[in-house]
This record gives C-alpha cells, structure tokens and sequence, in this order.
C-alpha cells in the first residue's frame, strides 16, 4: 500500500516547522511531573480549541481527549502521545539550542511527540478530513514510573470493548515497540527494635536484614524463555552512626515479557518476604505498581500493524526501526487482547537523563510521518490522500 502523502499534505506539513518548534519550546516550559501534568492538560485542550477542536475535555486523570467521528458506538482508533516526564521539577526546566540539537530533560520523552500529535490533530480539523471509523486523539497522562499507566487505563476503560488499535507516539523514530513486558514495583520496609550502637548492641538492625534480603534477591535465577530482570532501584533507612537502624526500605521491581514469567518472580519474592520474617522481623509490603504483560491478541493483525508502521517509518526517516519489547502505554491495549504500537517522530538520545537531547530538524520528517499514520485510517471518506 501507497504511503507517501500527497504533495499538498506534504508542503503543508514543511509550511508548519516554525509552528511545530514555538509549540515545542511551549510545551518544554511547562512542568509536568507525575500527577502533576494538570497544567500541560489545560494548555493542549485550549491549543486544541484554538485551532478548531470541538468536544475536547480532560478527564480525571489529567487526559485530554479529542473524540473525531465518535458515537455512542462506534469502532475507534486511538492515537496518543503522553504529558508527563520522568522527573520531578515544578519549575520549568532550561532549554539549550546548540548547533544542531535542542537539550532539554523531557524534550523527547515525550514532549516532541505530543507537539506532532497536536500539529496533526490540528491540521485534520482544519481542513475537515473524516476518519473511516471514530478516531481519537489522546495527550495521556502517568506513562511514567508510578503513573502505573493511569492515563492509557483510563481512555481504554471509557472505549472498552471498541477499540480497534492503538498508536502511541512514544520515544525515537528508530524504535517500534510491538510488545509488552508487564512488571511489579514494590517498596519494602524492615523494622526491628534498633537502639544505640554501644549501649544495645546484639539488636536486630533493620539495615543488616535489609542487605540480607537484597542479596537473596540478588541470587534469584531468573526463567530461561524470554527476557526477565529484577532490580533495587533505591534504599533509605537509618538515623546516625550510632544508632542500630530501626527501619529501612528497598524499591524493587521485576520485569518479563511472559506471563509465566512474573508469577514465577512473584513467588520467589513472596517466598523470600516470608522467610525474613520468620527471623523475627517485621516487614511491610507495599505494592507501588503493576503493569500488565501481554494478553491473547491477534498476531496476523499484529504483523500488519507492525509492517505499516515500520515501512512508514522508513519511507520517511529513510531507516527502519526495529522491532522490540518495552513497558509502555501500549501494555494496557495489549493486555486487553488489542494490536497497539509505540514509536516516536524525532531523531534524539538521553531519555530519562538530563541531558535528553533532539534534532529539531527531524520533527520536518516526524510530522508527515505522524500524519501518515493517522491519516491511513481516513482514506476510504477522503480520496487522494496518498500520492
């Protein structure tokens, strides 16, 4: 199937690069860290408006949603790009132009992604394009760390049972997610009597079983089918040093892309849980996350969806992505049994860092590459889309 835009489309979307770099500065300017991503939500409903959107609303969870050729109904297509960034600053985070890259943290992941999800929103309303079916445009909130994917929860339960796929714009251009590795995070905390270092010694140390605890973890062997990890992520507890730790805690998460795999991890750690306390230690469990692996969804459509999205990425970047596993918005649809993919419109590294870096010039070959995805589902009411 043809997936070059027509010439117009195409000139129009070149006409738009000063447009798409203001919106993305824009955009950087306004911080959005887990549940707090309310601000960004307000700034792309109004965008939306601005630009000609009708219907669009928030949500609870901080979604702005942007129903096209919606009924009651109807089958739907999904498209998303996500609002919040993995760090926590509320005050606007600097951005640097240098040479040919922009630095910002978040400017990738997912900033510039939404700016083209908006861009393309804005360019079908504009001139009046009916989707095939319903579609729907998302800026999803809590894709990130503990946002448990509170945003892509949300907008599948309101179209439960209707959708026909989703896309989510997520990430560089050179990366196709096509499967979901599900995951559980945990904070665990240890409490013993403690007391003072001289006074009380021989008491049970909170730190001393903590790092105990960590090293069976640590020798757990993990299934041999598929990929599973586990990991620490972060440790606290203690008052001085002389003091016999009362409590200490541990994040820890482990991760597969089986099913199988996760009960597996999930008894070994509860398994372990219950042997430390046995030694007379007090532990508290906190479930912080749970993302779901893959369901039973239809492979042969899967395969489709995956060849459409990689030949577009490659007929406009001129490199095809890969194919790999991820935890991503996507896992909610998949573990539902719906086709879903994540791949991103820009050229970029860093994500998750500070120095997370982009090519503004690779969003002149993000925005027809977004526009030819979502445009793939207008073909049969709006001729002559593709060249």
């Amino acid at each position: 199937m043809e997936y070059k835009l027509n010439k117009e489309i195409l000139a129009d979307a070149a006409a738009q690069y000063d447009e798409t770099i203001a919106l993305l500065k824009a955009l950087c300017a306004i911080p959005a860290p887990l549940n707090q991503e309310l601000a960004r939500a307000q700034f792309c409903k109004k965008w939306l408006e601005d630009n000609g959107a009708k219907g669009v609303y928030i949500d609870d969870v901080y979604n702005v949603i942007y129903p096209l050729n919606v009924t009651s109904d109807n089958k739907v297509r999904i498209f998303s790009a996500h609002t919040d960034t993995v760090f926590p600053d509320t005050a606007p985070m600097t951005l640097i132009e240098k040479g040919d890259k922009m630095f910002c943290p978040g400017i990738g992941d997912d900033t510039a992604n939404l700016v083209l999800l908006l861009m393309t929103a804005k360019y079908i309303t504009q001139h009046g394009y009916k989707p095939d079916e319903g579609c729907v445009f998302v800026c999803n909130s809590g894709e990130e760390g503990f946002g448990n994917l509170k945003g892509a929860k949300a907008f599948m339960e309101a179209y439960k049972g209707r959708v026909i796929s989703m896309v989510s714009f997520d990430g560089p251009s050179d990366y196709c997610v096509n499967y979901g590795v599900g995951s559980t995070r945990y904070k665990v905390t240890f409490k013993t009597e403690g007391g003072h270092s001289f006074a009380n010694f021989g008491n049970k140390n909170a730190i001393a079983y903590m790092s105990s605890f960590i090293d069976t973890l640590y020798k757990m062997k993990v299934p041999k089918e598929g990929k599973t990890t586990y990991n620490v992520g972060g440790i606290t507890g203690g008052t001085s040093v002389n003091t016999i730790a009362q409590e200490a805690s541990i994040f820890f998460e482990y991760r597969s892309d089986i099913r199988e795999n996760l009960d597996a991890m999930m008894k070994f750690f509860d398994a372990t849980v219950e042997a430390y306390r046995l030694m007379g230690v007090a532990i508290d469990v906190e479930i912080l996350g749970i993302r779901p692996c893959m369901g039973n969804i239809d492979t042969e459509k899967q395969k489709v969806l995956d060849t459409k999205i990689c030949d577009m990425a490659e007929l406009y970047f001129g490199i095809r992505p890969g194919l790999h596993p991820s935890s991503t918005d996507c896992n909610i649809p998949f573990s539902q049994g719906v086709n879903a993919s994540a791949i991103g419109g820009y050229i970029g590294d860093g994500a998750h860092t500070r120095g997370e870096w982009i090519e503004p010039e690779s969003l002149k070959k993000g925005l027809p590459f977004v526009l030819a995805v979502i445009l793939d589902g207008f073909r049969k009411n709006n001729a002559g889309l593709f060249a």
